[in-house]
This record gives C-alpha cells, structure tokens and sequence, in this order.
C-alpha cells in the first residue's frame, strides 16, 4: 500500500518546476530527481535510476568527439548521480551499465538517432513563452486527433504547425496529437514508445514541438498529448538490465510485462510516470493529457497511481485550465467528475457511442461489436441520454464484455463521441474510415450528432474534408518481431500465409505513405462541402450548446424512438431549458405528429429537412431551443 503523505513531493526534489520571468515571456523548465539537467553554476548533472547496476559509469563526448568517461555515486538508494562540468546544451551522452552495455537515459529529453543512439542534453529555459495563455474550460473543447507523422506529407511538427490556422478556421478549439515519445524505427502510431520523455526524432527537435504548441496558443487552440503509461515497448527498452523493478512480478498486460505501480520499488516508477506527466504539462505547456488503455495498468495500492497522478497535476497546474482525459474500456464512472478534482478526470472517450452508431450504420455485428447488435438505435439513444451505455465491467476474449448490464447516468461533457479515431479505422485489416463504410448522406448526419450534443466532440484527422484514404496499422518493427506481427495481423484478418496478397504489410513505408492525408482533397467539391457542414454546425454549437454547458442537468434527459429509424431527445438544463433533436437515421422518411408542450422554441439547425411539418425526410436532422412559458 502506498503512503498518502507522500503524495505530492517527488523524490530529491521540493520544486515541480522552474519559471524565470523575463520581459514579456516566460522560460520554463521541469525538474525531476532523474534524466540530465544544466547545472546554474557550469557543467550539468546527470541522475540514473539503476538499483541493479554496481557501478555505473556516465559516457560524454567533447565537441572534438573524444569519450569522457565519468563514475557515478549512489545514494544508497539506486539512484546515481554525477556532475560533468564541461557538458553543456549539445552534450550526447550514454550510461554504461554492468557487462559494457551502454544505454540511453531513460529520461531523455532529446534522442536525436532515435533509441538506439545516444541521449542528449537540452536547456528548456532558452525557448520563450508568452505569459498570456491559460488554456480554456472543458465545456468549450472541440478535438481534433491527429498523428504527426501522418497529418502532412513532411509529417514532422512544422508542417503540422502549418496547417493550425485552418483548424482553427474550421471550429476546432483543441488538438489531441497521438503519441510522440521516442519509438524505435522510422514510423509507426506511437503507443510502443522506449523513452517518454523524448520528442520522436523523426518528427523534429524538442524545440519544434514547443512551437506548435505555442503557434497553436495563438490561434486559440488547446493541445493535448497522447499519454501511454501501461507499458513500455518491446523493442529498444533496456530498463530490465538495471531497473528490473519497473515491471511486476505479479501482473500482466496485454502487451507482456506490466509496469511495477504497487509492489517493490514501486515508489519510483510511479514518481517516473508522474513527472512524465508534469513534463508534458508543465515544460512543454501542453493543456491536457489522453491516458491511453488505463483498463490495462494493474496497480492494488490506496490511492492508486491514476489518483496520484491527477491530484500531482491538479496542485501543478493551479491556475490554469488543463485537462485530463481517459482511454478506459472499463467505463469506471468513479474516475470521472463533472468539473475537475483532484484525484479524478475531465472525460473519458467513449466507445459505447461510437460502437451503437457503427453498428447502426453498417450492420457489423463481430468481436466488440456484438454487444451492440441487439437494437442498437435503442443503444444509441442511451449513449446520447446518459453517457455510457453499460456499467464498468470486466472484458472476455475478442473484447465483448463478460455482462452488458445498463449504467447509470453520466455527466455528459465527460463523454467524449467520436465516429472515427485512430483505433476504429486502423484496427481493420484495411484501415477503412466509416465515410467508406456508409454512404454520404449517413455519414453527414452522423457527424452532426457527434457536433451538436452536450457531450465533447472529437474529429479524426481527414474526416473534416471527407478524406477518402484509409488509416492503417504501420510499425517499423524488425526483425523476429516484425514477421510475428506480420503474422499476427494475416491470423487476425483471416489471411493465409499464401492468400494475403491485399493485406497491407504493416512494417512496410508503403503502408505508412498510404495513410498521409491528401489535403488536396480539401479543396475539391466534396471536401468543401464537407468543411461547409462542418463549419457550420461548429457555429451552431458555439452558439448554442457551449453558453448552456455549466447549467447542463447530470441526468433526466429523455429519448424516444420515432417509427423505425427516428429519434427524439430532449436535453436539460437547470432553470428549465431544453435543447430538442429530431433526427432520422434511415434512408426513408418517418412521421412523426406528437404533440409538443407549450413554450418557445427556436430552430438553431437543421440538416436536410425543412424547419416545419412532421414529416422527417431520410437521413435528417433538426435542433431546436426550447423555453418553457
């Protein structure tokens, strides 16, 4: 069991992080009991955690490129610490630890060759913020998932900044990048990162990244990072060697070895996870985090480690407006709050309304998508009414839920809808996004439900200009690894060793170039018309939903079906408000002549259907504002 007063005071340190005013910017720096940091006084100093090495020895080249070779001290404790006094902002460095292995820092702020070269030192304190930004509340967030590496044909962190001028344009108020800690390889979607404290090489300088968040600032947009704290990759991760303690002796995960969060030396891998955090946060001034696959990190302690993490961020970010958002299969509505406290989280993405509104669409009904094909308009009208549509639950194999028993209410602006992200296209065998699986009337009324509802809206990179390209699985694995995953995919798919000619390879360049966006796109007929609607519908929610947020009811909405494909909502606010939504989605027209209560109402949006008469055409949609007399 972890102490509770040690929550909230990193090992060797008081500070969480270092601000110099200077002028009109601000410099900011994070600091942490490991990785390398510039010493105030000349030189730097250099901290590794290794409790199974004897004696390492700190590897420094000179600008000449001669080796300097310096012993570390211990604290007893497993941490070893040295000062270099001639290291400075552009030293490269290794650690060599027992038997001549010589390994990055595991703290690394910068790994320019990638894993396998040396770390480098960085002086965070030479980039310039401005001073003025403070982020903006959760019930104004409109997402937009994007992967650096794919986002632009350049895929590195300029280009991306490049193109925020036209998200902006569009509506979007945030961008969630997915991950970019260091990965092995050229490529790949970055959930199999070795060292979480460095920018991906491949996507550009740490100072880079900085900048878009900056540029991003600017525009009025937030930024938030993709977070993997449930497991280390498998390729390029050398902590087994020295710091074995990072990984239970009593849990598993779905990746192999679980992260140690509860039993010995636990301490310190928590306090390695959290800073990370703090990091991102803090140092790089990222406005939010996306913890992925929470359901799979094993930790038994009180408070456990997604608690200590939120409360270290809540008393590190006071002040400003920073978000944290779950993964969680789990739907485990104890996480969530409606407004943010320590120890608890922002939003949780949610599948249940993607899942309901997939299998309506298309008629799958295999793996997690069972759960779903009972009635899944039924399914659908809950995940608008009450957030999660099944209690926390425990998954069998293929990912259905061991029992699909109704949840309670939500707090809807901590669901997070989507109709597309990163896993639902690139978890097929050919990467297909739903505008390839539905036709264009059903996907153009998909995306507005997913607009204009109370709960967080989130756009998958490509699906605002109606992108027709598919977004497909792509790792730069070698090797032994490269042909089981290779393997992996042919046995997931169905596809014989002779038989998968149109299975894309997924360690291939070609799989990765497949899946660029083609912005030119944008600019023909149907991507105008897609950004149109888009934009539009961005309008109407800026209007008319964001004002109303804080005054949402956290239940009592109500839904009804109407005919075969029809549904009528009703969402309330407190002091009698009600945001009204007909909406058909069949391809043929529905009646509907109930009779309404007294009021005002007041047509905010329509889409394929007139403002009057109780006939809904097919694939329609109308909101509307009521006020009761």
């Amino acid at each position: 069991m972890r102490d509770v007063a040690r929550l909230g005071h990193p090992v060797g340190h008081d500070d969480e992080e270092l601000l110099l005013d200077e002028g009109t910017h601000m410099k900011h720096e994070h600091r942490m009991p490991f990785g390398a940091s510039l010493n105030p006084g000349g030189g730097a100093d250099f901290r590794l955690w290794a409790p199974a090495a004897s004696a390492p020895v700190l590897i420094c080249w000179a600008p000449g490129g001669a080796e300097l070779r310096q012993a570390a001290q211990s604290d007893g404790e497993g941490l070893w610490r040295c000062h270099a006094a001639s290291a400075d902002a552009h030293t490269s460095y290794l650690w060599e630890v027992d038997a001549g292995q010589r390994v990055p820092d595991p703290a690394s702020r910068h790994n320019p060759d990638g894993p396998q070269g040396p770390s480098r030192v960085t002086a965070p304190r030479h980039f310039e913020w401005d001073d003025n930004w403070a982020g903006r509340p959760w019930h104004e967030a409109v997402i937009y998932e994007l992967h650096v590496g794919t986002f632009t044909p350049q895929g590195t962190f300029a280009a991306a900044t490049q193109r925020l001028p036209y998200l902006a344009d569009l509506g979007v108020t945030a961008i969630e990048l997915m991950p970019v800690a260091a990965f092995p390889g050229r490529f790949g979607w970055g959930y199999d990162g070795v060292l979480p404290f460095a920018p991906h090489a491949a996507y550009g300088e740490p100072d880079d990244l900085k900048a878009l968040v900056q540029a991003a600032h600017r525009l009025g947009l937030m930024v938030f990072l993709d977070v993997v704290y449930n497991h280390f990759g498998p390729q390029d991760n050398h902590l087994g060697a020295y710091a074995p303690q990072f990984f239970s002796t009593t849990h598993e995960s779905p990746w192999g070895a679980a992260l140690n969060f509860d039993g010995e030396g636990s301490h310190m891998v928590r306090d390695f996870f959290v800073h990370n955090a703090l990091y991102w946060l803090n140092e790089f001034r990222f406005d939010g985090l996306r913890l992925d696959a929470v359901h799979a990190i094993s930790d038994s302690s009180s408070p456990d480690v997604m608690e200590e993490l939120s409360l270290r961020v809540r008393q590190s970010t006071a002040g400003r407006h920073v978000h944290l958002i779950l993964e969680n299969e789990s739907n485990e509505r104890r996480r969530l709050a409606a407004t943010p406290r320590p120890g608890r989280f922002d939003a949780q993405w949610n599948d249940d309304f993607h899942h309901a509104l997939h299998v309506w669409l298309t008629g799958e009904a295999h793996g997690y998508y069972k759960d779903y094909a009972g009635d899944p308009l039924d399914l659908l009208s809950r995940a608008l009414t009450h957030g999660f549509i099944f209690k926390e639950t425990s998954r069998l194999a293929g990912g259905r839920r061991a029992a699909c028993v109704p949840a309670p209410a939500q707090p809807l602006c901590a669901m997070v809808n989507y109709v597309n992200n990163h896993d639902q296209s690139g978890n097929r065998a050919f990467g297909e996004r739903l505008d390839r699986l539905a036709p264009p009337p059903a996907m153009e009324v998909a995306l507005l439900l997913m607009l204009l509802t109370p709960s967080t809206p989130m756009l998958f990179q490509g699906d605002d200009f109606a992108a027709d390209t598919p977004f497909l699985y792509f790792a730069d694995w070698e090797g032994e690894l490269r042909e089981a995953v290779r393997a992996g995919r042919r046995r997931e798919f169905g596809h014989s060793e002779g038989t998968d000619a149109a299975l894309p390879d997924p360690c291939s360049l070609e799989t990765l170039h497949a899946s660029v966006l083609p912005w030119d796109q944008a600019a023909q007929p149907r991507g105008l018309a897609r950004q149109a609607l888009v934009r539009a519908a961005l309008a109407a929610r800026r209007q008319w939903i964001v004002p109303r947020q804080p005054r949402l009811l956290s239940g009592g909405h109500l839904a009804r079906k109407v005919g075969a494909t029809g549904l009528h909502v009703r969402w309330r606010y407190s002091e009698g408000p009600e945001l009204w939504l007909d909406i058909n989605l069949g391809a043929q027209p529905v009646e509907c002549a109930s009779p309404e209560p007294g009021g005002q109402q007041r047509v905010v949006f329509t889409h394929n259907r007139a403002a009057q008469g109780t006939a809904w055409p097919a694939w329609s949609a109308r909101w509307r504002a009521w006020e009761p007399a």
